[in-house]
């Protein structure tokens, strides 16, 4: 038997939340190169929570998007609690990120 023989390839599927993080990463890397000034600022904004967020999804294992929400929403919780945003803003970016997820 070949060395080539015993290779097999495996081709995994991308789980449902590594799928829903490549989704999201790419619309928002298209408003933040297309948007108008207000958008861009939203989803730059929104950008730097969800990179975070993500990375720990992928440190802890998480499988599921649902855990991710989870840690978004403690992420962007605490950060408007320290009134990082002016209470239009922080609509806007939580309509944005609620519409990611229903996407």
């Amino acid at each position: 038997m070949t060395f080539s023989n015993q290779k097999q390839e495996t081709h995994q599927q991308p789980d449902e939340l590594t799928s829903f993080i490549q989704k999201t990463e790419g619309y928002l890397d298209q408003v933040v190169g297309h948007g108008n000034d207000q958008a861009l600022f939203i989803a730059s904004y929104l950008q730097g929570h969800f990179a975070v967020a993500a990375g720990l999804s992928q440190v802890k294992q998480m499988t599921r998007i649902k855990q991710l929400a989870g840690l978004m929403f403690t992420s962007l919780t605490s950060a408007f609690d320290n009134n990082e945003l002016a209470d239009e803003d922080q609509q806007q970016v939580l309509a944005l990120w609620e519409t990611l997820l229903t996407k």
